[in-house]
C-alpha cells in the first residue's frame, strides 16, 4: 500500500492543512500520513479541536489510523469505506466547531453521502470562523457548488467556556460545480448579531455599524438575537451575496471594548467588494478541487490558509491552479479533477 506522505509544517504549519488533507483523503480513498502537525504552534500536535475532527473523520471512512491522540505529531490515516453518518460528540473545550465542520461537511457530502452529527464545543471562538459565518456565508457558497447542508445552533458556545450545541444535517452532493465569483455587485447587507447579556451599549454599537453601512451605500437588515451561554459573549456578523459575489465579515464581542462591536466587521465587509472575502476564499478550494471545469474568484489579499489549500490539493489530487494580480486584488483560477470522488 503506498501511503502519501505530507509535511504537516507547510504554509500556515497549523491544523489548517490537517483538516484539508484529511478531507481529501475520505473523499478520494488515499491513504496519508501527516508529519510535524502543527509545527509552527506554541503548542504542536493534535490539540482537542483537531483530534475531534480526526475521529470523526476516521468514523465517516471506517479508517485505520495511528497517532490518533491528543499532542500527536504525526497521524497515518488509511480510508475504508464511506458511509452514511448519525454521530454525536463533544470537543471537550471551546475548540471550534465551525473548523471541523470545514473538514466534515465536505468530506461526507462530496463522498456522496448524508451526515447527521451533533456536536458540542465553542460555536464563537477566536482564531476561527463564527457559527454564523458557517450557516450563512459558508453555506451559501457550498450551495452554490452542490453541497446543501443545514446548521442548527441549539446554545452558543464562547470562549472560554464552550459548552455551545450545534447540529448539522447534510446531504450527498450528486454534482460539483464551478462557480466564478469576480466582483460585488448589489449594495445590501444584513448584520446578524448573537448576544449572552446584550447591553445598551451593545445595540449603540451596532447601530454605529448600521450607519457605516448605509453612509456606503448599504440598504441594511439587523437580526438580533440574546441567547444563552455558559458565560457572557457575543458574535457579529455582516454580509451579502449576489450572482457574482460572496462576502463575509465577522467578530467576536469584546467585553472591554463593547462599544466598538460590529463596527470592525462592518469595515472589513466595506472593503471586500470583489468576489469573495478572504476567509471564504480558502474554504473554496477543496470541494473546487473535485470540479473539472474552471472556477474562477477574486479576493483582496492571498492568504496563508488560501495557499495551503491550493497546496495540498494539487499534492493530493493534482489539480492546477494559477493566482494573479488584478486592481485591488488578485483573480484565482482553479481546474479541479472530477474522477477522484469516489461514487
Amino acid at each position: 500500500m503506498n501511503i502519501l506522505e505530507i509535511d504537516g509544517s507547510f504554509g500556515e504549519g497549523g491544523g489548517q492543512i490537517l483538516r484539508s488533507a484529511l478531507s481529501l483523503a475520505c473523499i478520494t480513498s488515499t491513504p496519508i500520513k501527516i508529519k510535524n502537525i502543527r509545527n509552527n504552534r506554541k503548542m504542536p500536535g493534535l490539540q482537542a479541536q483537531h483530534l475531534t475532527a480526526a475521529k470523526i473523520l476516521a468514523k465517516t471512512c471506517n479508517a485505520k489510523t495511528d497517532g490518533l491522540h491528543l499532542g500527536s505529531t504525526s497521524l497515518t490515516f488509511v480510508p475504508g469505506q464511506m458511509q452514511d453518518v448519525s454521530i454525536s460528540e463533544d470537543i471537550g473545550t471551546a475548540g471550534s466547531i465551525s473548523l471541523i465542520l470545514q473538514a466534515v461537511i465536505p468530506a461526507v457530502a462530496l463522498a456522496g453521502k448524508k451526515l447527521h452529527l451533533q456536536i458540542r464545543g465553542g460555536t464563537d471562538v477566536p482564531w476561527s470562523p463564527t457559527s454564523n459565518y458557517t450557516k450563512y456565508v459558508v453555506a451559501e457558497a457550498y450551495r452554490r457548488i452542490g453541497i446543501d447542508f443545514t446548521m442548527k445552533i441549539e446554545r452558543r458556545g464562547y470562549y472560554p467556556k464552550g459548552g455551545g450545541l450545534v447540529e448539522v444535517i447534510a446531504s450527498p452532493a450528486k454534482t460539483v460545480f464551478p462557480i466564478c465569483l469576480q466582483q460585488r455587485m448589489q449594495k445590501e447587507a444584513r448584520i446578524i448579531c448573537s448576544c449572552t447579556e446584550l447591553t445598551g451599549t451593545i445595540e449603540k454599537s451596532i447601530n454605529t455599524a448600521k450607519n457605516m453601512l448605509e453612509q456606503n451605500g448599504f440598504s441594511v437588515l439587523i437580526e438580533t438575537a440574546q441567547e444563552k451561554a455558559a458565560n457572557r459573549g457575543g458574535s457579529a456578523l455582516v454580509f451579502s451575496s449576489d450572482p457574482n459575489s460572496i462576502n463575509g465579515a465577522d467578530e467576536l464581542l469584546d467585553i472591554h471594548n463593547e462599544d466598538k462591536f460590529t463596527s470592525r466587521s462592518a469595515m472589513t465587509f466595506i472593503n471586500s467588494d470583489l468576489g469573495a472575502d478572504v476567509n471564504l476564499s480558502d474554504m473554496l478550494v477543496v470541494p473546487l478541487s473535485l470540479c473539472s471545469e474552471m472556477s474562477v474568484f477574486t479576493v483582496k489579499t492571498i492568504s496563508k490558509h488560501l495557499e495551503t489549500n491550493l497546496y495540498i490539493t494539487s499534492k493530493i489530487l493534482g489539480c492546477k491552479y494559477g493566482i494573479g494580480k488584478i486592481d485591488g486584488g488578485y483573480e484565482v483560477r482553479l481546474q479541479g479533477i472530477s474522477n477522484a470522488r469516489i461514487k
